[in-house]
């Protein structure tokens, strides 16, 4: 090797190697957890080669251009949320004049308590796809259709065989995909629907040049709303799976929510939300707030994700936790809770309260459950109870808070939900809807198993190790 090529090898080592240096400074300034920060900057420094691309790649901690894309001067989405706060006295509820508890949860949603809803479970697949294909055909202007996955199946077809009947009726659709949860979804599916008029766009996580290393962030959401006056929120994507069709997982445990009421204005807000940020157009919409028929519920839609200025998603599981005094249920398919969520379990079941997390039998992801085991180890000491779901795979979130206050919606009770996905909840102030909350999560239990961190000292000898190595993961799980 000669001289020149001696020297730019040298340089190219002494290049990475600077940039391994000031990404780990970058690191140390804006990663939103310490843990996060020291997992990276030990491997930025001494193997930069290796941990650069993922660095860039998985720890960037903030959503860059989403926040500053609802102030393009061509649109303004600030008039929509004003109305929305705006509300007369016959749509905002008045509970959070007298309760700072829910002023805080407005706060962290930027958006109003709406009263006069009426909220329905969709338990499992068949009763949810009922519903919306219902709804959808029941439509007369437009439909709005978001989801973090498709498939191109059976339930994949139905949905776009109604969406191309409600075309040919002249009935507009907007349809938004997660780019990387839909990467399976042929561009063929996509087609006959944009051919007979459809708008489709993919969310675009990696739009702008700023934002082009933005893979690891997930538009988790999964809406459909039917034209300003009807809301679909929950669990389910789109997929055979989602109905107990999949031979691995079996039965399929999952949860939406069928709106109706000024709450649905709030979720179609954040639909035009993230369409902006994708397409840089606003469609037409109905933003009149109208009572529901049946049902005086206490509504609050808390959309959250990684362009918010604080974590809305973790801050609002962190406050219902502490605000209980007799009950905390919760249910996820994952289990990576951080230190603060981890703190609010133990608290709340050492003052007494009745704190049970509902998680799968069977995994999905082998590294989140692995890291699971760990954290219930942590957590398990101060009286948090764990069931194991058993029939088949549960993939419902769904949180219960003493008597009276249920969420139903896509966030999962992990690092991801809380830091890198955009998420939207349902929160209920409503004895009855939490009394069916209630109902639907003790036949849940019924169909698990308690649970224990001393399961593991059955497990082979590298299932511990295993476990503690998936913890260090935790960050970016």
């Amino acid at each position: 090797m000669d001289t020149l090529h001696i020297t730019l090898y040298g340089m190219v080592i002494i290049f990475v190697e600077l940039l391994g240096v000031y990404s780990a400074y970058h690191a140390v300034l804006y990663t939103r957890t310490s843990q996060g920060a020291i997992a990276w900057v030990f491997p930025l420094i001494l193997f930069p080669w290796l941990a650069l691309p993922l660095y860039w790649v998985f720890g960037r901690s903030k959503f860059e251009g989403y926040v500053s894309a609802r102030r393009e001067e061509d649109l303004n989405l600030r008039h929509i949320v004003d109305e929305l706060s705006s509300y007369s006295e016959q749509f905002i509820s008045t509970l959070s004049h007298s309760a700072d508890d829910l002023r805080v949860l407005e706060q962290l949603a930027k958006l109003p308590f709406t009263k006069h809803n009426h909220a329905e479970l969709l338990i499992d697949g068949e009763a949810t796809f009922d519903a919306i294909f219902a709804g959808i055909d029941s439509a007369r202007d437009y439909v709005l259709v978001q989801f973090f996955i498709i498939h191109d199946d059976q339930i994949g077809r139905k949905l776009q065989e109604r969406l191309l009947a409600k075309l040919r009726d002249g009935v507009r659709v907007y349809l938004l995909y997660d780019g990387i949860g839909c990467y399976k979804l042929p561009n063929e599916y996509l087609r006959k629907l944009t051919d007979a008029g459809a708008e489709v766009s993919s969310f675009r996580t990696t739009g702008g040049f700023r934002a082009r290393f933005q893979l690891n962030f997930r538009n988790h959401r999964k809406i459909v709303i039917i034209d300003g006056h009807t809301a679909y929120v929950g669990g389910h994507n789109v997929g055979d799976e989602y109905l107990g069709r999949d031979e691995r997982f079996g039965h399929w445990r999952d949860t939406h929510v069928k709106l109706a009421g000024p709450s649905v204005q709030c979720a179609q807000l954040s639909f035009v939300e993230d369409w902006y940020w994708a397409t840089h157009e606003a469609p037409t919409l109905n933003w009149t707030p109208q009572a529901a028929e049946q049902g005086d519920k206490d509504i609050l839609v808390v959309p959250s994700g990684p362009a918010d200025e604080l974590e809305t998603c973790g801050m609002f599981f962190v406050h219902a936790i502490h605000s209980a005094r007799h009950r905390v249920w919760i249910t996820s398919p994952y289990f990576v809770p951080d230190a603060q969520v981890i703190c609010a379990l133990q608290l709340a079941a050492l003052r007494g309260v009745d704190v049970r997390i509902l998680l799968p039998e069977k995994p999905d992801h082998v590294l989140v459950y692995l890291s699971g085991f760990s954290f219930i180890e942590e957590t398990e000491p101060a009286g948090v109870q764990f069931y194991r779901y058993g029939p088949g795979f549960l993939h419902q979130k769904v949180m219960l808070i003493d008597e009276d206050f249920a969420a139903v919606g896509t966030a999962n009770l992990d690092n991801r939900s809380f830091r890198l996905n955009f998420e939207i909840t349902i929160a209920a102030l409503d004895q009855p809807f939490a009394a069916e909350v209630k109902k639907m999560l003790e036949a849940d239990f019924s169909h698990s198993r308690l649970t224990s961190a001393d399961e593991m000292q059955d497990r082979p000898w590298w299932f511990p190790v295993a476990v503690k190595l998936s913890r260090l993961m935790a960050p970016i799980q």
